[in-house]
């Protein structure tokens, strides 16, 4: 008996050692061993874990290394609802945010904290140990993440004490940790994230949590959702007392929050946050304000979908200066030719920007850039870097006017500028040639996409392999491939290049509407794909469908309906139809409509659904004669809203459309139990 208690003792010392160094490091950042002894200590509670599992403890440190694949997220109702906050954009708001509530309570104190652009989430401890979390959702219902949650280092499994409580945090990927994943992507020749918080979310939302592990994430507590903080005692009167206690507790507080009263010293401190931004280890976009006082805040109240007591000041987009260095151009799936500015490096809303789109020739000259110019670069929606002027005052005459080439630079045909459904020139040169190189391999990646073929393993770099060697000249010629010549590629063995076959393979069978997107027609998009497909049911009449019938359907006008014709009178287009249905595609519509329950509404999809991907709930809507449209207007009959929805759930609310959520359409559809 000694000996078992001994060994008990033994085990439960390694995890304290291992989850007080583990804080030193990922929270405190100031490390009191080294990695290589931190490892071994780990290697040898593992060991002693699976040698002993009597002594298993659902709070070990061994666990966030992530377990098994998930085969879905389940669904939560959350405790506490999940509000989201109203956003200010101005002092002159903030200002009468907190007038508004001194007003009611002059002595009133607000605590201000950086607003972390990450991922809410809910965290629920029993007894001091994590037993779940769960995503925000749609702020009643959100989707059980712990297995993910738990292999965020910084975040403790247990708490210092055994209390039942619900904290509410931003799951985030620092900086550095972003960084270093998108050199590795980069490197392994894989497209990069876009910023930290996407990267975050989808992190998040990895069905395997090994993956979620390998990110890296990292967690900041800001808020006490239920339960008590101490044994037996209420809950605390203020805000600020509830995080320093949550922080005894060994959960990580955000540092940078202040308690302030004044409008005055509030504004100082927002504005010194943004000036902070670029050298905080996280991004952040914007700040909160929030009234301390938790009895204060029932007072003041709570709105239809946002709390009266807390407001987010969102800052203005990044606006930074560099040197255009050149422009160079390059040519598109549809034989577009793109100038790109190649800059000076600089740090911008979370990542280092080195090059933006120029659009085209109108563009450049309409701000006066010229290759050598100062020019001023902002992120559009925190994501796409923009060249919004050049600063003519800084130039020293070595800077000279761009041109754009009269010859595609990739193949050396002539370009020509677009030509409109009225005659009129457009903006955008051309290369018209069907075989040029560049416009292959874009049409192959278009093609293989996962909205299209989705064929899995055909990457940018496998299509230009098959190019390079000859074996593909276009899509058709996928479908011919053997695992043998795949296999001789660099990099691929026969295991992949059978996998590969084998997914071309179930290619086959995707359908009318995937193979219409998938041929790259100009400005047809999935939704007006569907709608062709949807009409004319075969490939074979795609190909002889008539303008007056195209123009007849309702998301079709005359531009979109001459790219259509355009493409099928180019006999090289059409042969490539017809090799693609000698080689077994399916080329007729996947499915009818099995019902009429919703014929003459038209749906809007936007956001993350909890259980169904985009692709599934329009499949569900057309099986019952609905329509699904990629933008809302008057004549939209629902928007269909999940987690994170953007604009267009907005311009719903704008236009007084009718807001629906998956529960709600899966009873429309009559399965609301699913």
């Amino acid at each position: 008996m000694t000996g078992t208690a001994d060994l008990k003792k033994k085990i439960e010392k390694l995890r304290g050692e291992i989850e007080y160094h583990s804080r030193k490091y990922y929270v405190e950042d100031a490390p009191e061993i080294s990695d290589y002894e931190y490892d071994m200590m780990f290697r040898e509670l593992q060991e002693l874990e699976a040698a002993h599992p009597e002594f298993s403890d659902p709070a070990s440190p061994t666990l966030r290394v992530g377990g098994a694949p998930l085969d879905k997220f389940e669904k939560v109702t959350h405790e506490v609802r999940m509000d989201s906050l109203s956003d200010v954009f101005s002092v002159g708001e903030l200002d009468d945010f907190i007038d508004r509530i001194h007003s009611q309570m002059p002595e009133a104190a607000f605590s201000v904290e950086p607003k972390i652009d990450g991922l809410s989430c809910s965290l629920r401890y029993e007894k001091g140990v994590l037993v779940q979390a769960a995503t925000r959702g749609d702020g009643v219902t959100g989707e059980d993440v712990t297995a993910n949650v738990k292999t965020i280092q910084s975040l403790p499994l247990r708490l210092s004490e055994a209390l039942d409580i619900t904290v509410r945090g931003e799951v985030y990927m620092p900086r550095k940790v972003f960084e270093s994943i998108n050199e590795k992507r980069e490197a392994e020749g894989k497209p990069l994230m876009a910023n930290p918080r996407n990267a975050a979310a989808g992190s998040l939302r990895q069905l395997d949590p090994k993956i979620a592990a390998e990110r890296r994430l990292s967690i900041f507590i800001f808020n006490l959702q239920a339960g008590s903080l101490y044994t037996g005692e209420p809950a605390p009167v203020s805000h600020t007392k509830a995080l320093d206690r949550l922080a005894e507790l060994g959960l990580p507080v955000i540092r940078e929050r202040r308690l302030l009263s004044g409008r005055q010293e509030i504004n100082d401190r927002i504005a010194e946050l943004g000036e902070m931004r670029d050298s905080l280890p996280y991004d952040i976009d914007g700040a909160v304000v929030k009234l301390d006082s938790i009895p204060g805040r029932r007072i003041v109240g709570e709105g239809t979908s946002t709390p009266k007591w807390a407001v987010a000041y969102k800052y203005p987009p990044e606006v930074k200066e560099t040197k255009l260095v050149d422009i160079t151009v390059a040519v598109g799936r549809t034989g577009v030719l793109t100038p790109a500015a190649v800059l000076e490096p600089v740090r911008l809303a979370g990542t280092t920007v080195s090059r933006a789109t120029l659009h085209n020739l109108d563009f450049i000259n309409e701000r006066g850039i010229m290759i050598g110019d100062v020019v001023k670069v902002r992120k559009a929606g925190e994501i796409i870097p923009e060249i919004l002027c050049a600063v003519p005052e800084k130039r020293d005459g070595s800077e000279r006017p761009f041109q754009m080439p009269e010859k595609c630079p990739v193949c050396g045909s002539p370009v020509f500028r677009d030509v409109d459904a009225g005659g009129a020139e457009g903006a955008a040169l051309r290369c018209l040639n069907a075989a040029c190189p560049a416009q292959l391999s874009r049409s192959l990646e278009h093609f293989a996409s996962k909205d299209a073929m989705n064929i899995e393993g055909l990457g940018p770099q496998i299509i230009e392999l098959l190019l390079s060697r000859g074996l593909v000249r276009d899509a058709a010629d996928l479908y011919s491939l053997r695992a043998e010549q795949i296999a001789s590629l660099e990099r691929m063995g026969e295991t992949s290049a059978k996998n590969l076959v084998s997914a071309i393979a179930r290619s086959k069978s995707a359908g009318l509407e995937r193979l219409l997107y998938a041929l790259g027609i100009r400005n047809i998009g999935e939704v007006a794909a569907a709608e062709l497909a949807s009409f004319c049911r075969t490939l074979d009449r795609c190909i002889t469908v008539t303008r007056e019938e195209l123009v007849s359907l309702p998301d079709f006008g005359e531009v979109t309906a001459g790219c259509v014709l355009e493409f099928f009178s180019d006999e090289n287009n059409v042969s490539l139809c017809r090799r693609l249905a000698e080689a077994g595609l399916t080329t007729e519509a996947v499915a009818a409509p099995t019902g009429d329950l919703f014929a003459g509404l038209t749906f809007v999809l936007t956001g993350t659904l909890p259980t169904m991907t985009r692709s599934e709930a329009e499949q569900k809507i057309k099986s019952l004669g609905g329509k699904c449209s990629g933008s809302v207007s008057k004549k939209t009959s629902f928007v269909v809203a999940g987690s994170d929805a953007g604009s267009k759930l907005a311009k719903a609310q704008e236009l007084g459309v009718k807001i629906i959520d998956e529960s709600e359409l899966l009873r429309m559809c009559g399965d609301g139990n699913e």
